[in-house]
């Protein structure tokens, strides 16, 4: 699975959230299958997005598109974002297999 992680710095949640969902259609039909919204811990406009793609050059594709550094214009993103396009290597829930390998012991 072909992961994309950017970070950047935006003028206004509300607006740049409006112009995030506006472009959800041409997201999916250039590859994106999901993303995560965070921000950093008491960074309100210093957002992480992480997403899942179908392929890395799709992803890369998208990224490098004129539609999307006019989106990022419109949503009031402030300077370069930090941009990573990686390959999951492996993957889980720690929550789970905590609970499954601690089962009985403290009980």
């Amino acid at each position: 699975m072909t992961l994309v992680f950017i970070r950047h710095n935006i003028k206004d949640y509300p607006l740049w959230k409006a112009v995030f969902d506006g472009f959800m259609e041409k997201r999916h039909a250039g590859g994106e299958r999901s993303f995560r919204i965070a921000h950093a811990v008491g960074e309100k406009n210093d957002l992480c997005l992480v997403f899942e793609w179908d392929t890395a050059a799709n992803a890369k594709r998208f990224l490098d598109s004129a539609d999307l550094a006019a989106a990022m214009k419109r949503a009031g993103v402030v300077g370069k974002p930090q941009i990573c396009v990686a390959e999951e290597l492996a993957g889980g829930r720690t929550e789970a297999r905590w609970h499954e390998d601690t089962r009985g012991i403290a009980d």
